[in-house]
Protein backbone atom coordinates (compact mmCIF):
# COMPACT_ATOMS: atom_id res chain seq x y z
CA UNK A 1 0.00 0.00 0.00
CA UNK A 2 1.41 3.41 -0.94
CA UNK A 3 1.07 6.56 1.10
CA UNK A 4 -0.79 9.38 -0.63
CA UNK A 5 0.63 12.84 -0.12
CA UNK A 6 -1.37 15.99 -0.70
CA UNK A 7 -0.82 17.78 -3.99
CA UNK A 8 1.98 20.36 -3.82
CA UNK A 9 0.80 23.90 -3.16
CA UNK A 10 2.41 27.02 -4.74
CA UNK A 11 3.58 28.21 -1.32
CA UNK A 12 5.47 24.95 -0.77
CA UNK A 13 8.17 26.03 -3.23
CA UNK A 14 8.85 29.35 -1.53
CA UNK A 15 8.72 27.76 1.92
CA UNK A 16 11.38 25.27 0.82
CA UNK A 17 13.53 28.07 -0.63
CA UNK A 18 13.19 29.94 2.67
CA UNK A 19 14.13 26.84 4.68
CA UNK A 20 17.16 26.16 2.48
CA UNK A 21 18.39 29.77 2.74
CA UNK A 22 17.89 29.84 6.51
CA UNK A 23 19.91 26.63 6.85
CA UNK A 24 22.58 27.95 4.46
CA UNK A 25 22.99 31.22 6.39
CA UNK A 26 23.13 29.41 9.74
CA UNK A 27 25.87 27.10 8.45
CA UNK A 28 27.70 29.97 6.76
CA UNK A 29 28.09 31.97 9.96
CA UNK A 30 28.37 29.10 12.45
CA UNK A 31 32.10 28.69 11.84
CA UNK A 32 32.77 32.33 12.80
CA UNK A 33 30.99 32.11 16.16
CA UNK A 34 34.04 30.60 17.82
CA UNK A 35 36.28 33.33 16.43
CA UNK A 36 36.98 36.79 17.79
CA UNK A 37 33.97 38.42 16.06
CA UNK A 38 30.23 37.77 16.21
CA UNK A 39 29.46 38.30 12.53
CA UNK A 40 25.83 38.35 11.44
CA UNK A 41 24.40 37.92 7.96
CA UNK A 42 23.97 41.69 7.59
CA UNK A 43 27.54 42.28 8.83
CA UNK A 44 28.67 39.88 6.13
CA UNK A 45 26.72 41.76 3.48
CA UNK A 46 28.35 45.03 4.58
CA UNK A 47 31.81 43.46 4.53
CA UNK A 48 31.13 41.99 1.09
CA UNK A 49 29.99 45.37 -0.24
CA UNK A 50 33.02 47.30 0.99
CA UNK A 51 35.34 44.49 -0.10
CA UNK A 52 33.92 44.79 -3.61
CA UNK A 53 33.72 48.61 -3.46
CA UNK A 54 36.60 49.93 -1.31
CA UNK A 55 36.25 53.63 -0.59
CA UNK A 56 32.48 53.63 -1.12
CA UNK A 57 30.24 55.63 1.17
CA UNK A 58 27.57 54.58 3.59
CA UNK A 59 25.05 56.22 1.26
CA UNK A 60 26.16 53.91 -1.57
CA UNK A 61 25.76 50.96 0.79
CA UNK A 62 22.20 52.05 1.63
CA UNK A 63 21.34 52.37 -2.05
CA UNK A 64 22.78 48.94 -2.83
CA UNK A 65 21.19 47.05 0.07
CA UNK A 66 17.94 49.01 0.21
CA UNK A 67 18.03 49.02 4.00
CA UNK A 68 17.21 51.62 6.61
CA UNK A 69 20.03 54.19 6.90
CA UNK A 70 19.94 54.11 10.71
CA UNK A 71 20.30 50.30 10.75
CA UNK A 72 23.24 50.50 8.36
CA UNK A 73 24.84 53.29 10.41
CA UNK A 74 24.73 51.01 13.47
CA UNK A 75 26.20 48.11 11.49
CA UNK A 76 29.00 50.26 10.07
CA UNK A 77 29.78 51.70 13.50
CA UNK A 78 29.89 48.21 15.01
CA UNK A 79 32.23 46.95 12.29
CA UNK A 80 34.46 49.99 12.74
CA UNK A 81 34.47 49.50 16.52
CA UNK A 82 35.73 45.92 16.18
CA UNK A 83 38.35 46.88 13.60
CA UNK A 84 36.88 45.35 10.45
CA UNK A 85 36.10 48.64 8.68
CA UNK A 86 38.08 51.86 8.53
CA UNK A 87 36.98 55.32 7.48
CA UNK A 88 38.74 58.13 5.66
CA UNK A 89 37.44 61.61 5.02
CA UNK A 90 36.37 62.19 1.43
CA UNK A 91 38.61 65.02 0.24
CA UNK A 92 36.21 65.85 -2.60
CA UNK A 93 33.19 66.04 -0.26
CA UNK A 94 33.93 66.96 3.35
CA UNK A 95 30.51 65.67 4.44
CA UNK A 96 31.21 62.12 3.24
CA UNK A 97 33.35 59.36 4.64
CA UNK A 98 34.91 56.64 2.52
CA UNK A 99 34.83 53.18 4.05
CA UNK A 100 37.14 50.26 3.38
CA UNK A 101 37.94 46.91 4.91
CA UNK A 102 40.87 46.65 7.28
CA UNK A 103 43.24 43.70 6.96
CA UNK A 104 41.15 41.91 9.60
CA UNK A 105 37.97 42.75 7.65
CA UNK A 106 39.50 41.36 4.47
CA UNK A 107 40.39 38.14 6.31
CA UNK A 108 36.84 37.72 7.65
CA UNK A 109 35.40 38.43 4.20
CA UNK A 110 37.72 35.83 2.66
CA UNK A 111 36.64 33.28 5.28
CA UNK A 112 32.98 34.00 4.55
CA UNK A 113 33.60 33.61 0.81
CA UNK A 114 35.39 30.29 1.28
CA UNK A 115 32.62 28.99 3.52
CA UNK A 116 29.99 30.17 1.03
CA UNK A 117 31.70 28.36 -1.84
CA UNK A 118 32.09 25.19 0.25
CA UNK A 119 28.41 25.21 1.24
CA UNK A 120 27.24 25.98 -2.29
CA UNK A 121 29.22 22.98 -3.55
CA UNK A 122 27.79 20.76 -0.83
CA UNK A 123 24.26 21.98 -1.56
CA UNK A 124 24.36 20.85 -5.19
CA UNK A 125 26.24 17.59 -4.61
CA UNK A 126 24.71 14.90 -6.76
CA UNK A 127 23.10 17.32 -9.20
CA UNK A 128 24.46 17.20 -12.72
CA UNK A 129 25.50 20.37 -14.51
CA UNK A 130 22.27 20.16 -16.53
CA UNK A 131 20.19 19.77 -13.34
CA UNK A 132 21.92 22.77 -11.77
CA UNK A 133 21.20 24.81 -14.90
CA UNK A 134 17.56 23.70 -14.85
CA UNK A 135 17.23 24.61 -11.17
CA UNK A 136 18.76 28.07 -11.82
CA UNK A 137 16.39 28.55 -14.74
CA UNK A 138 13.32 27.56 -12.75
CA UNK A 139 14.24 29.75 -9.79
CA UNK A 140 14.97 32.60 -12.22
CA UNK A 141 11.43 32.25 -13.56
CA UNK A 142 10.02 32.32 -10.01
CA UNK A 143 12.04 35.49 -9.36
CA UNK A 144 10.81 37.08 -12.61
CA UNK A 145 7.21 36.18 -11.73
CA UNK A 146 7.56 37.98 -8.42
CA UNK A 147 9.12 41.00 -10.12
CA UNK A 148 6.22 41.12 -12.62
CA UNK A 149 3.64 40.82 -9.83
CA UNK A 150 5.25 43.60 -7.80
CA UNK A 151 5.29 46.16 -10.64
Amino acid sequence: MSIKFPAPQPGDVLELVHTIMHKYRALQYRFLRDGPHEITHMDGRVLHFFGAHPGATQKALALRLGRDKAQLARLVKGLRDIGLLEAQADLADGRSVKLSLTAAGQAVRAQLQQQSERLAGAAVTGLSVDEQAQLRSLLGRVDANLDADCL
